[in-house]
């Protein structure tokens, strides 16, 4: 999807819930910022909620945007931040939800090796497993 020196790359931006199944999902090229494609993820955040993030994400427009929704911005900030904000180390703990995702994103084998060519079918490949993550929090066992 995107050309760097290393070759084609593309990341995937997700935003998930608090046990760790994936509400929004978002591609972009790998030389891409990340803090300029938050903004399809956070349109997808439920008001009043604690957005955890890593460094990639500290922006003055995001925790702007959080704080207009009525939410809190729990974002590590980058080493060279002047203004300090709030930040709870114990709330950032949870955010291996996310890293979760993406490691059981890696068992799928054509999602890890990135059999499709087209952004299109990735995604939609990256959706169905989430699909599958869904279906089976949900599914009965009595």
């Amino acid at each position: 999807m995107g050309r760097s020196r290393g070759g084609l790359t593309t990341k995937i931006h997700a935003l998930v819930d608090g046990r760790g199944l994936p509400i929004q999902l978002h591609l972009s090229e790998g030389q891409a910022s990340d803090c300029k494609q938050a903004k399809p993820l956070l349109g997808a955040m439920p008001p009043g909620s604690t957005f955890l993030a890593d460094k990639a994400y500290d922006s003055d427009a995001i925790r702007q945007r959080i704080a207009e929704q009525g939410g809190f911005a729990n974002i590590a900030a980058k080493r060279n931040r002047r203004q300090g904000f709030a930040f709870s180390a114990f709330l950032y703990r949870y955010r291996n939800l996310i890293e979760r995702f993406f490691g059981k994103l890696k068992h799928a084998r054509g999602l890890a090796t990135r059999y499709g060519k087209r952004a299109d079918n990735f995604l939609a490949a990256i959706k169905l497993f989430s699909a599958r993550l869904w279906i089976n929090d949900n599914e009965s066992t009595a």
